[in-house]
């Protein structure tokens, strides 16, 4: 039956990138849904191939550097993989933001705030100039910055102030998804704060969806509706808020758990997972976790493992729970 409030759905998604004559496999059949007004959250340790999936969506993959981009990323019914290039523009800013992760490469360092704002509006809104620069004068208060400040230049803000602007930037048109890329990663903790909140709020009041990518489990916990786990470009745990933090079934997940510092408890020292990541240069065989993983066996080094669903809407990619232990 058809889910009436399905915004996004992505399928089987792969993205592979060529690095000084190596393949890199960046995104390795991802596939989840996000329904209207929800929050998505992608959560992983640095290179899980969190923000290729992010882009991938967009489609502002680099050129030079993709050699493949695969799958059906369905929004509204329409798989954005199979529009043109010009037919993409209607929908990357105006149907679609993005949040990006660093203000300071996001933003033009030579055009004022105002009217970085004012030129998505006049793109997809086909409004005059005038009536963009109102609008983006608005937008600007609405996130916190004073009007008397818009037609100043990136440097002549803060950090916090430059993420402000580029949260101004990806809400200006209303959009009906909005990514969030670890938007709060080069700022200090208070900054961090206002920043979530700011975010919180404007969702809240437009009804956005979204998808927040990020390697803070806390940012997770106070934001998201639906959670999936990344490790080397594969959903390994995917599932509501609930499932993932009550109900933690992949060993990856309960090692990230396990090196958080608890504040109730007397430990000398915290419990990281072993190893690094996996190379997406040169992937391992079998379960992608199998070489870091306590409970690794010789068949998780041998086969690939499926995402097996160990209770309904929670799904896992383990051996332990293919074989229900």
């Amino acid at each position: 039956m058809e889910n009436k409030n399905l915004l996004l759905s992505v399928k089987d998604l792969q993205v592979k990138y060529q690095s000084g004559g190596v393949l890199v496999h960046a995104v390795n059949g991802v596939s989840f849904d996000l329904e209207k007004g929800k929050t998505f959250g992608l959560v992983g340790e640095t290179g899980a191939g969190k923000t290729s999936i992010a882009r991938a969506i967009l489609r502002i993959l680099p050129d030079y550097a993709t050699r493949v981009c695969s799958g059906e990323t369905f929004f509204e019914g329409v798989d954005l993989m199979k529009l043109s290039a010009t037919e993409m523009q209607k929908y990357r800013g105006g149907k679609i933001s993005m949040i990006f992760q660093d203000p300071m490469t996001a933003l033009n360092p030579v055009q004022t705030v105002v009217n970085q704002i004012a030129e998505g509006l006049k793109t997809h809104e086909k409004i005059t100039k005038a009536e963009a620069r109102l609008r983006a004068i608005e937008m600007l208060e609405t996130v916190g910055i004073p009007a008397d400040r818009a037609d100043e230049y990136p440097h002549q803000f803060s950090g916090g102030m430059k993420q402000r602007v580029v949260i101004a930037i990806a809400l200006a048109c209303n959009p009906e998804l909005l990514i969030a890329d670890e938007q709060t990663t080069a700022l200090d903790v208070t900054i961090q704060a206002q920043v979530m909140d700011l975010i919180k709020s404007l969702r809240a009041k437009r009804n956005t969806s979204m998808i927040m990518i990020t390697h803070d489990l806390g940012v997770i916990a106070d934001v998201c509706d639906y959670v999936a786990v990344v490790y080397a470009g594969q959903i390994v745990e995917y599932g509501t808020l609930e499932d993932i933090y009550d109900r933690t079934a992949h060993p990856y997940m309960k090692g990230l758990f396990a090196a958080l510092p608890e504040m109730n408890l007397d430990s000398d020292r915290l419990k990281p997972i072993e190893g690094m990541p996996a190379d997406p240069t040169n992937l391992p065989d079998g379960c992608k976790f199998a070489p870091r993983c306590p409970y690794a066996t010789e068949e998780c080094r041998k086969r690939e493992i499926d995402l097996k669903e160990v209770s309904a809407g929670h799904f896992c990619r383990c051996i332990k729970t293919e074989s229900g232990v």
